[in-house]
């Protein structure tokens, strides 16, 4: 299975619900960049991304994008692939 890295916060339920349905896909590790704990993770996260909201995922190489473009991902089917991958 793909490596699975997401940028958080602990106060933000987007990243519980990311969290959740990736690990219903079977994922069993996430490693998460806390940006509320170490702030210049987040200018890190700006960079790489462009953008500026959590959460961010990254699936392997693959910048899926925050929860909303990763439900969409996995209703599209392309989200077990990309697991796989």
């Amino acid at each position: 299975m793909a490596a699975v890295m997401m940028y958080a916060s602990g106060t933000c339920p987007y990243c519980t619900l990311a969290e959740r349905l990736l690990t219903s896909k079977g994922v069993t590790e996430i490693t998460k960049i806390r940006i509320d704990l170490e702030p210049e993770k987040r200018r890190e996260m700006m960079a790489r991304t462009g953008r500026r909201t959590v959460p961010q995922i990254y699936i392997g190489d693959t910048h899926v994008g925050g929860y909303d473009d990763l439900a969409a991902l996995a209703r599209a089917g392309g989200l077990d692939a990309l697991l796989r991958a």
